[in-house]
């Protein structure tokens, strides 16, 4: 069981960790295969921690060395750190096992929010031989340009930790283009749209990969690359995401497009056709997510709309038959308080065949639909928290494995490849 206590009050002389050195990667794909052996970082010394759990002791390894051992199942160290530029991040933590038992740890940030919120933004991190001195890693954490009040928690084990380090491989950038839907005629009209004719990858004037491995808040599996046709191509007409096991890698590649950066969208009718994978640990997805998001303390104040969603387990192997879900993520509705807005519905070969998952969205609410049935209604424009849908979202695609709804009943072994399938993503006006 992993260990959630918040800490609401931080003890001890506060430390900021000093940015030693800075710079930004100009490539707009880079992750754990582009890294500059040369790249500067900023730099945590386990020393230098704020508060702990008081399951630690200080170990000297060398002259002038000093590293933080835990003891038992759980134990923690917090630290301040500024972040100057907002994007995503590699995180390493370099240090050694220092029991038998495989040392897992995770870092937690924002500990100090009023939410009481849990935000993992690293997910599982392992040091697995005794005394070998390494680093473990994960790619693509969200952070804002701030300072930011963190927690190293090590479980399940004995870490020697030495420091961890945060590298910039993506300056966050807003979408520069909002396309603006009428809403007061009468006829859906197009507006905008990807066909997905053309070959190789997908349009880079209308999509970006995001890229990483550190579970996207939910523990998935997945480590999403860049500008690979492997795991994102355009092909007979039509998007193919694959997810692909022990890959490029990794135990699992796949693919996440946003039009984040590019393009966000305000109102209108919007359509994802899709073929979705049968499967047990597989998570599909066609949503909608605020351009106000720049890392996890946005959410869900950005607000968050679920079109297309469904997990491979409620898809039968034989008929393709299964359910898909629609669901609203905003302040006043989300998973903490235990009332997010959502309903199922049954689709019928939903694995071998494209449906058309659709939403209309007008300042006074939105509907849900598959296939131009309705099956979902959301109105409740009366606060700031309950309707920032009067704000641009952008539209992603993306191919999950596991994770907290996707994995909730395991990863069936042997699975090697999972395929989305888009026909069409469009976006209509009322005129």
């Amino acid at each position: 069981m992993l260990y959630r206590k918040i800490q609401n009050s931080l003890s001890g002389m506060l430390y900021t960790v000093s940015l030693l050195t800075f710079s930004v990667l100009s490539s707009g794909c880079t992750g754990q295969n582009e890294r500059k052996p040369d790249q500067a970082t900023i730099t945590v010394e386990a020393e230098s921690f704020i508060s702990n759990s008081g399951n630690i002791s200080i170990v000297n390894e060398k002259k002038n060395v000093v590293s933080i051992q835990t003891h038992e199942d759980e134990a923690w160290l917090s630290y301040k750190i500024n972040v100057p530029v907002s994007g995503r991040y590699s995180i390493r933590v370099f240090g050694k096992n220092g029991s038998t038992k495989e040392a897992l740890c995770w870092i937690e940030d924002y500990i100090d929010n009023k939410d009481g919120r849990t935000y993992n933004v690293s997910g599982n991190l392992f040091f697995g031989n005794k005394d070998t001195q390494s680093f473990t890693q994960k790619d693509g954490t969200p952070l804002t340009a701030s300072p930011h009040y963190l927690k190293l928690h090590v479980e399940k084990g004995t870490a020697v930790i030495d420091k961890v380090t945060f590298t910039l491989i993506r300056e966050h950038k807003a979408s520069p283009l909002v396309v603006y839907s009428k809403t007061a005629g009468k006829e859906w009209q197009l507006l905008w749209s990807d066909e997905f004719d053309g070959q190789g990858l997908p349009d880079s004037t209308k999509w970006t990969f995001d890229i990483g491995d550190w579970g996207w808040g939910n523990n998935e599996l997945q480590y999403y690359t860049c500008n690979r046709v492997e795991n994102a191509r355009q092909e007979n007409g039509n998007l193919v995401l694959e997810a692909r096991k022990n890959d490029h890698g990794f135990s699992w590649s796949s693919a996440r497009l946003t039009t984040r950066g590019k393009q966000s969208f305000l109102y209108g009718k919007i359509e994802f056709r899709a073929k979705v994978p049968v499967g047990r640990g597989s998570w599909a997805a066609g949503w909608l997510l605020g351009d106000q998001y720049i890392d996890e303390m946005s959410w869900p104040y950005c607000g968050e709309i679920d079109v297309l969603e469904n997990v491979g387990y409620e898809i039968d192997p034989l008929t393709g038959n299964g359910k898909t879900h629609a669901s609203i993520h905003c302040g006043a509705y989300y998973f903490k308080l235990r009332n997010q807005p959502t309903a199922i519905t049954e689709v019928d070969n939903m694995s071998n065949a494209f449906h058309t998952y659709a939403m209309e969205w007008l300042p006074t609410g939105m509907t849900m639909f598959v296939d131009g049935r309705k099956y979902f209604d959301y109105h409740d424009t009366s606060s700031k928290l309950s309707w920032p849908f009067d704000k641009p979202q952008n539209l992603i695609l993306n191919l999950a494995i596991g994770g907290g709804w996707g994995g909730t009943k395991g990863i069936d072994s042997t699975l090697t490849s999972q395929k989305m399938i888009v026909d069409y993503v469009r976006v209509y006006e009322l005129k």
